[in-house]
């Protein structure tokens, strides 16, 4: 009953910036779900609507958060055009040949998983140490611990998963050591901080992908673990490598470092059972080759990798991110309505700087 009078509380709250906010993306009577879009998440990033919506979502159950996940995934996936159709270009990329109503049951799938991941996180917002090693189930630990008794660091290679933020943090409380993360800033300045903060509140730590790599080398030198999440595309300096049959640019760097740091390197992935519950699963160390052609090594090595990833990803496709632009170099046809926004982004900001 608490949890219905809080949620009803949030929508009358909310009710009024979504009114002025559909008003404004109508302009003159004419609909444009795109400016309705953008108008909307920044709102949602605005400081005061941020803490009304964590102060909700840290008193609600388990299962309210994933009854509520899978509601907010299915107003995602109808207000939020752009991504929708990012999802169904990348489904069909893909899989030519599935039938339409398979590709839109995943579609839908895929939006309710998302929607779930987003409460999630600001929910670990307020759970203790104790509270996340309780949330998650752990298989295949023996190959992680195995791994670090080597004292060379090890490398993990992962994906964007279930709630692959989580699951970053379970590991370092539950190897009671500090994890390194490598990520990208995001744009948003308030949101960027805020993500900062929740990966390194357990004592991780996170670098920044612009000139990180020697910092990565110090870190398994010293017996520490560096993450990667693999699945991104590299417009500089990647290799190609084929993910989910079709051609793409990732970086070289997991294969590059346990080539020469000789650090074994582990595919882990957080992921949700059929309840919803979490877990993560260690796999098998891969086995780096090395043959003195540093350039075919690297691309065979990143391979193997992406692999792993592959593998994974096609036993549960509904949990991965199918909204990114993953082949975006190789297949720039596939995005032609987001390469026409980065255009008029950046005509804009040059525009500004004049």
């Amino acid at each position: 009953m608490e949890v219905q009078a809080i949620l009803y509380g949030s929508v009358v709250v909310h009710y009024k910036w979504a009114a002025s906010t559909v008003k404004g993306a109508c302009g003159c009577g004419k609909w444009n779900s795109s400016r309705m879009h953008v108008q909307l998440r920044s709102r949602l990033l605005s400081e005061k609507a941020g803490k009304e919506l964590r102060a909700f979502i840290a008193r609600m159950p388990r299962r309210h958060i994933v009854n509520s996940g899978k509601l907010l995934g299915m107003v995602l996936y109808a207000m939020d055009s752009p991504h929708r159709r990012l999802v169904t270009t990348n489904l069909r990329f893909c899989f030519p040949h599935w039938p339409e109503d398979r590709i839109r049951r995943l579609r839908r799938d895929i939006f309710k998983h998302a929607g779930i991941t987003i409460l999630e996180i600001v929910h670990s917002t307020f759970v203790r140490r104790q509270d996340l090693l309780a949330m998650f189930n752990l298989t295949g630990k023996e190959n992680l611990q195995d791994a670090l008794q080597r004292n060379k660091g090890a490398i993990i290679v992962s994906a964007h998963l279930a709630n692959w933020e989580m699951g970053f943090q379970f590991i370092g409380c539950y190897l009671k050591r500090s994890l390194t993360g490598i990520a990208r800033s995001l744009r948003q300045k308030r949101l960027d901080r805020w993500l900062h903060h929740l990966r390194t509140r357990f004592g991780n730590r996170v670098l920044y992908k612009k000139d990180a790599l020697e910092e990565m080398r110090r870190t398994l030198r010293s017996g520490e673990i560096v993450a990667f999440t693999m699945d991104q595309s590299r417009r500089k300096h990647g290799v190609e490598v084929s993910f989910l049959g079709r051609r793409t640019t990732v970086t070289p760097a997991a294969a590059l470092l346990g080539m020469r740091c000789k650090s074994p390197v582990i595919p882990m992935f957080c992921l949700r059972k059929a309840d919803y519950g979490l877990w993560v699963h260690v796999g098998s160390p891969l086995t780096m080759q090395k043959t003195g052609d540093i350039r075919a090594d690297l691309q065979r090595n990143t391979q193997m990798v992406m692999h792993a990833l592959e593998e994974i990803v096609r036993q549960y496709p509904a949990q991965w991110v199918w909204y990114q632009r993953l082949w975006k170099v190789t297949y720039p046809h596939l995005y032609q309505e987001w390469n026409r926004r980065r255009l008029r982004r950046k005509k804009k900001e040059i525009h500004v700087g004049a």
